[in-house]
């Protein structure tokens, strides 16, 4: 029997997740990063091909993976035939950090179905959760909070696989007697130094560095997961150890 269609229950205390107008406001503040995001792309898109692998398999990793740093800490792995387990814990190390984005944006989205939670965690970046928290800092309910994250997220994710998948045919015809492999190893250079701001950090990657030089003979290139995970527990300790000085003081 035919008849009117019920309502559908709404939330009056949550405002409108989606806004056109956010998404473009999203877009518009992420459009400075994309350059370098696509930069960075071509960079990792060019080491793999440089490092071995045959062109749908860099294909399969960029769209997959989509971590640049992961994917050039795992490239050496690789390429030295490491256990899958070491490959697979060196690149969970590299990118822990995403873990805490995670929990940074999850009370913001909680309220969304799980599956739309995980494709937003899938194309989630460093510069474009940065940029959504400086525009929401709280976890308040805001209009459009969707919308601008997805204006951040979507455009990012594309710069990058366009960057990759250009250099990751751009690898394949460029000679090897150009060098261009050492390439990943400038850009991680490149986007380190900026970050290493505080003396944690700093300490971080003094600790990490000296262990990967030491480590260096460690079978299956194991010097580098070593090298990750101390630096990082050197940077945490250091920044307790700061921060407790300065509540004393």
């Amino acid at each position: 029997m035919n008849g009117p269609i019920p309502p559908v229950a709404v939330d009056a205390t949550r405002p409108a997740d989606e806004d056109p107008a956010i998404f473009r406001e999203g877009l518009k503040v992420g459009i400075p990063t994309l350059f370098g995001i696509g930069a960075w792309g071509l960079v990792v898109g060019i080491a793999m091909i440089k490092t071995g692998l045959t062109i749908p398999q860099a294909l399969a990793m960029t769209l997959l993976v989509f971590a640049g740093s992961a994917q050039l800490a795992s490239l050496p792995l690789i390429v030295a035939n490491a256990p899958i387990w070491v490959i697979f814990a060196t690149a969970l190390v590299v990118n822990l950090r995403f873990v805490i984005f995670s929990a940074i944006l999850a009370p913001h989205f909680a309220h969304l179905p799980w599956k739309k939670r995980f494709a937003l965690g899938y194309v989630s970046g460093d510069m474009s959760v940065a940029l959504f928290l400086q525009r929401f800092p709280n976890e308040a309910p805001a209009v459009g909070k969707l919308s601008y994250l997805k204006g951040l997220l979507y455009p990012n994710w594309a710069a990058w696989q366009v960057g990759s998948i250009a250099g990751i045919f751009l690898g394949a015809v460029v000679p090897p007697e150009w060098g261009l492999g050492f390439a990943g190893t400038l850009a991680i250079i490149c986007i380190m130094v900026p970050l290493t701001v505080n003396k944690a950090a700093a300490c971080g990657v003094l600790v990490a560095s000296a262990t990967a030089v030491l480590a260096y003979d460690l079978p299956y290139k194991l010097g580098l997961l070593a090298a990750v995970l101390l630096g990082m527990v050197t940077a945490m300790v250091v920044e307790e150890t700061l921060e407790k000085i300065q509540a004393r003081t």
